[in-house]
């Protein structure tokens, strides 16, 4: 016999969604972006789940226009040296090139990983 009960159970959300504004959101991003951080532990921190913070990088990163610069983007540039060349981290993403690369494409390969 299966009873219902009309009652919120306790424990159970007061409401089934949350709405978070966009400038929730990118405070969120930026402070998930920062090297070296844990991002389990930032959305632990704000109440959500790790999942939601990565889906919300990955939209805020797909909706910036290609001039700008990402959060996640930090170029670095390799040792000094004969092989010298150029990394940039995307999130977990190293994407490295040579000092001789092509800028449009290095831009294409930050759009394709940033896509990802």
């Amino acid at each position: 016999m299966i009873e219902a009960v009309p009652d919120r159970l306790d424990g159970s959300p007061r409401q089934l969604r949350r709405f978070w504004s966009g400038e929730f959101k990118a405070t969120a991003v930026e402070q998930a972006c920062q090297p070296g951080v844990n991002i389990s532990a930032i959305a632990r921190q704000i109440g959500i789940l790790p999942s939601q913070l990565y889906r919300w990088r990955r939209e805020l990163l797909a909706s910036e226009e290609p001039g700008q610069t990402a959060p996640a983007v930090e170029p670095q540039s390799a040792a000094p040296g004969p092989a010298s060349g150029v990394e940039i981290v995307i999130g977990d993403v190293v994407v490295r090139a040579p000092v001789d690369a092509d800028e449009a494409h290095l831009q294409r390969v930050i759009r394709a990983v940033r896509s990802a």
